[in-house]
This record gives structure tokens, C-alpha cells and sequence, in this order.
């Protein structure tokens, strides 16, 4: 299974939930020689599932082919709409070895119809051929300045359309009866093993800090605070205050969702909790040239911000602190909410999701939720999820023996 960052701990929940049989499945991440050792000892006699993003594939393609998978699916399959790149180069090789080939997109044509030769040379080259070149020159005339605009001939349209249709099977979201008004989707990110390492280090000391004085509910959140804003990539120096970055997961994660909601041309509300991380956000969008509204402390003009949002349709991105953004604004030009990070507060959480459910509100709302694996991520966001009195469950945890901090079972 080949699939954007964002999106790999999905497919270990969904297995989960649905897999009728027995399944062992791994998610390829962490340094490279992990990568490769995990996917070595993937050989019992159950389904084995290997599950790896698009940029470690193709820097494990000698290994990956090596292990011979039976089938390869590329989720989200438009990411290697372009065939020149590294990463479609390795999928055509893991394809063209495998017995069986599965590609899952939404949006199979994101910009232009040229889009699908690369996805379906990895399916089956026999469709649209081996040369990009060839399949251009048959269905497509070149046109603007310097002939690099390529526009669909007319005449070839029923010849594409037929043979897309050869080997796809289209479901659409009217026919999926079961869609919920709301759903919740949790998108596991996986710390560098470098903010891993830190993270283990302060989960111990956090422990240890505990045992000196007072175990309260302030004493417990505080520790809990420092936690939370490294598994958003950032760590505050106690002496100096000077803030470090010691990840980028969350950030990578996010950019696979922006690209997956700039491709469907629809907006995208993202909240997070942490100035750093609210900067570190806007420097993407700004360096990527998507226009956004923001809304965090310092803010002055806050109803020009959310008309810009909301009637501009050049400003694809809303992005808010979930302590000030939370309360009296309506966001429903979006139908999907990214919570980057999120605070101990039930009534922030309840009234920042309704921000896009709400009057006005035509689509059904989906809210993704960037969760680092194994970090205080799952207990914040299980205790709100379940409304649940975090501070009360941590120092119950800690009085039955428990390290409050360490990871969920």
C-alpha cells in the first residue's frame, strides 16, 4: 500500500475495522534501516500489508521489489499523475512486477485531462501505451506560448473517454447511502525518530517531576503542555524561552491534505493551538502562494478575515487558534476542518467544530485530526472525543502507578 503521508495510519484503522481475515500490518516509517527491517520480517503466513508513503518508496525500490508484493496499490493515485518524476519511475517498476494493481482516486483528472497517462501506465500500460510522448501527440494538441499548453483534440474525446473507462469503476458520493452528517477522521503522523527521541527523553523527566512535589491537576497539564507542542514540532527552552523546531510531521501531513483539497477546488479550515505552529503554517501557505485568512491572538480585523474566507474565492485557507477562532464566525465556505493541534478545553473543541456545521452549511462536514502516534495526541483527543475530564484521568492515572504521559494501549 503506497499512499500520501497523511493518510498511512488510515488504512491501519480501516483494516482493523473491517479485514475479515487474519492480516499483519506494518507501517514503514521511522529511519530507513527501520524501514528495511520491518519490511524484512514481513514474511508470516497470514496477509502481509506493507505500508509506506510515496518518497520512501521510491528510496526503497530495490527492497520493495525485492519483497515481491503480490499486489501494489496506489492511494490517492493522482500523486503520481506527473511521469517524470521519481516516485510514478518506481511505481511503473513495483506494477509492472506485481500480479495485481489497484489505484484509488477521487480525482483521476486534477487540472487536465493529460493527468491520467502516468496512473494508468502504472495500472496497465496497455491502455494508453509506454511513451507519454506517443499519448500526447495522439490525443492532444499543443497550444499557447511555446506550445506547452496541451488541449484535448475533439475528435479523440470518445477514444479517451472509452478506454478510462476500460478498467475503472466509478463510485460517486450521492451513492454512498451510509455518509454521515459529520465524521470524524483520525490521520496518524509519525515523529522523526530524532523528536521521537526527545519526546521519550521529556516523558521521563515529566514522570520523574511528578514524584518531587504535588501531583494536581495544574501540576499534571503543565507537563502535559510542554508534550503537546513537541508533537507539534515545536520545544521551548525553560531558561532562555527560545523556541526550537524539532519536527515537521504534522506540517508534511498537512500539505498532503492542501494539495487534495486545492485539487477538488474547495476551502480548507485549519486550527491549531500554538503560536509557533500557527506561524509555521502560514510560512507553507505563503511559500506555496495559497492566499489564507488567519485568525490567532493579535488579530484586529477578524470579520475581514472570515468575509475574505468565506466570499473570496481566492482564499482557499482559514487558519485559526482554536483559543480565539473558536467562538461567534461562521467558516462555512469549507466542509473539511484540520485540527493541527488542539487545547484541554470541551467547549473550545465543541464550538470550533461548529464553526463549518452550521446555518449555511450544504455539504456534509468532515473533521481530520493530526494525531502523532504514540504521544499524549490520542489521550487529548480520546477525552474530548468521549467528554471526558482529562486532568482528573491523567491524576488517576498517575496515583494507580501509571506513567499519566506514556502512550495509549
Amino acid at each position: 500500500m503506497v499512499a500520501p503521508l497523511s493518510i498511512l495510519g488510515v488504512w491501519e484503522e480501516e483494516f482493523k475495522k473491517f479485514a475479515d481475515f487474519d492480516f499483519s500490518l506494518s507501517i514503514l516509517a521511522g529511519s530507513s534501516v527501520k524501514k528495511v527491517e520491518t519490511l524484512r520480517q514481513m514474511n508470516g503466513q497470514a496477509l502481509q500489508v506493507a505500508v509506506v508513503n510515496y518518497e520512501s518508496a521510491w528510496r526503497l525500490e530495490k527492497e520493495l521489489l525485492t519483497w515481491d508484493a503480490d499486489l501494489i496499490i496506489a492511494d490517492e493515485g493522482h500523486k503520481i499523475k506527473t511521469h517524470n518524476i521519481a516516485a510514478s519511475k518506481t511505481m511503473y517498476k513495483l506494477g509492472a512486477k506485481a500480479r495485481y494493481r489497484l489505484l484509488l482516486t477521487g480525482t483521476v483528472i486534477t487540472n487536465k485531462a493529460i493527468d491520467v497517462f502516468s496512473q494508468y501506465k502504472f495500472l496497465n500500460p496497455a491502455v494508453f501505451g509506454q511513451s507519454f510522448y506517443a499519448f500526447r501527440n495522439r490525443y492532444f494538441d499543443m497550444v499557447g506560448y511555446g506550445n506547452h499548453t496541451p488541449v484535448l483534440k475533439k475528435s479523440m474525446e470518445q477514444e479517451l473517454t472509452r478506454r478510462l473507462h476500460s478498467i475503472a469503476f466509478r463510485a460517486t458520493k450521492a451513492e454512498c447511502l451510509d455518509l454521515p452528517d459529520t465524521i470524524d477522521i483520525i490521520r496518524h503522523v509519525y515523529l522523526e525518530p530524532q523528536a521521537t527521541g526527545i519526546y521519550r527523553g521529556l516523558v521521563k523527566d515529566s514522570y520523574a517531576e511528578l514524584s518531587k512535589g504535588e501531583v494536581s491537576v495544574t501540576n499534571v497539564l503543565t507537563r502535559l503542555l510542554r508534550l503537546s507542542q513537541l508533537t507539534g514540532g515545536f520545544i521551548s527552552d525553560d531558561e532562555s524561552g527560545i523556541v526550537q523546531k524539532v519536527s515537521d510531521a504534522k506540517l508534511k501531513a498537512l500539505e498532503d491534505i492542501l494539495d487534495a483539497t486545492l485539487q477538488e477546488d474547495k476551502k480548507l479550515v485549519v486550527i491549531a493551538r500554538f503560536v509557533p505552529e500557527l506561524q509555521a503554517i502560514c510560512k507553507m501557505l505563503a511559500n506555496r502562494h495559497v492566499r489564507y485568512s488567519l485568525i490567532m491572538g493579535g488579530v484586529k480585523d477578524r470579520s475581514e478575515q472570515v468575509e475574505r474566507f468565506q466570499n473570496d474565492p481566492e482564499v482557499s485557507v482559514f487558519v485559526g487558534q482554536i483559543a480565539t477562532a473558536g467562538l461567534g464566525i461562521t467558516l462555512t465556505a469549507a466542509s473539511t476542518m484540520v485540527f493541527y493541534s488542539l487545547d484541554y478545553s470541551m467547549s473550545n473543541f465543541e464550538q470550533t467544530k461548529a464553526r463549518i456545521h452550521r446555518v449555511g452549511q450544504k455539504n456534509d462536514c468532515t473533521y481530520l485530526y493530526l494525531v502523532a502516534k504514540g504521544t499524549v495526541d490520542e489521550k487529548v483527543l480520546k477525552a474530548l472525543q468521549q467528554k471526558a475530564d482529562l486532568a482528573k484521568a491523567l491524576v488517576d492515572d498517575y496515583r494507580q502507578g501509571n506513567n499519566p504521559f506514556t502512550q495509549l494501549e
